[in-house]
C-alpha cells in the first residue's frame, strides 16, 4: 500500500518528507525498544512507536525503515524532523494508542513482521 492512501485511512498527520508518500509500505513493526527494531530485517516497513526523540529516527536510519508513526499524540521535534529529511524517512503523528493503529494498518492488508 502506498504510504499517501495508509496515512488517510488511519488519520495521521505526516510532518515531514511528504515527497516520499508514493512509497510502498508491506510491513509495519511495533515497539518501543529500538534495540528490538535493529534486529528486525525486512523491505517496504514502517516504525510504530511511542517513543518520539532523535535516537528513534537513528534507529530508522540504520534500519533502512520507510516511515515511522508516532502514537500517544507524541510529538516530533526539529532536531528529528532534520534527520528524517536527510535520510527520507517519512515521519507521522497518530493521536490514538499503538493498539489501535496496529489494528487499523492489519486491517487495510498491512503484514506484521513476525
Amino acid at each position: 500500500m502506498r504510504l499517501k492512501n495508509l496515512v488517510e485511512n488511519i488519520g495521521g498527520r505526516v510532518v515531514c518528507c511528504e515527497e516520499y508518500l508514493d512509497r510502498e509500505i508491506e510491513y509495519a513493526y511495533a515497539s518501543d525498544l529500538m534495540s528490538d527494531v535493529l534486529t528486525v530485517k525486512c523491505e517496504n516497513l514502517l516504525l510504530i512507536t511511542g517513543l518520539a526523540n532523535i535516537q528513534t529516527v537513528r534507529t530508522a536510519e540504520m534500519s533502512d525503515l520507510q516511515a515511522i508513526i508516532f502514537v500517544r499524540n507524541k510529538r516530533v521535534n526539529e532536531d528529528m524532523i532534520r534527520l528524517a529529511q536527510e535520510n527520507c524517512i517519512v515521519l507521522i503523528e497518530y493521536p490514538g494508542t499503538m493498539f489501535r493503529v496496529s489494528g487499523q494498518l492489519s486491517s487495510i492488508g498491512i503484514k506484521p513482521v513476525y
